[in-house]
């Protein structure tokens, strides 16, 4: 059975909209890559009596990237933090319509956020905020925060919209919508993560 059109333009916003949340989770990873090199010239510059310059405001000024950035992926996946003690005893409308109206919640909320943010942005723009210590301008890291919210709000957006497709045919494919594991399955992979190939193979060897 194919997919309607508007099945079709859902799948295809939320392949587009994947490529932006992978990008900034990509983005946020190499800024944890440049505070780790950044950190190991530190502690070398300090015992040659050269610290790296501003290194405790460049810290904190970076850590909102990787603090924030990955966060609509995650919420993609269904990795975010949640209580599901409830909801994975529904199944059906019953659940999509729970879901939905969670997700209509958080896009009240990330609305509110997204607003705020961005006004927190200008505002240290205008005024020239700047970090204590050395002087650092901080609207640089400030605008990360309504981008990344920017994306996350596109995505529950998009995850409504799914949620509202499943409440209308609850037996049509899940489109643009994070599906919940089986406790046993997100066991296995935890401990693939930790031991990765290691772990398929002493599971092939009980097996025989």
């Amino acid at each position: 059975m194919s997919e309607s059109a508007g099945a079709r333009l859902l799948s295809k916003l939320d392949g587009r909209l994947a490529v932006v949340e992978d990008a900034l989770s990509m983005l946020a990873a190499y800024f944890i890559l440049g505070l780790m090199i950044l950190g190991t010239i530190n502690v070398i510059g300090r015992k040659m009596g050269a610290p790296v310059w501003g290194y405790v405001d460049i810290v904190t000024l970076s850590m909102v990237t990787f603090s924030f950035l990955p966060i609509s992926a995650m919420q993609r996946i269904g990795g975010h933090i949640r209580m599901e003690l409830i909801v994975r005893q529904m199944s059906g409308r019953t659940l999509w319509v729970t879901e939905f109206f969670g997700v209509l919640v958080a896009v009240f909320i990330m609305t509110v956020l997204v607003y705020f943010s961005f006004t927190a942005f200008v505002r240290a723009f205008e005024l020239g905020d700047s970090t204590i210590d050395r002087e650092i301008a901080t609207w640089p890291s400030k605008i990360w925060v309504p981008i990344a919210f920017s994306v996350l709000l596109a995505r529950l957006v998009l995850q409504a919209i799914g949620y509202s497709r499943l409440i209308i045919d609850p037996k049509a494919t899940p489109i643009a919508v994070p599906l919940m594991q089986e406790v046993a399955e997100v066991a296995d992979k935890e401990i693939h993560d930790a031991f990765g190939d290691e772990a398929e193979e002493a599971d092939a060897e009980r097996a025989e």
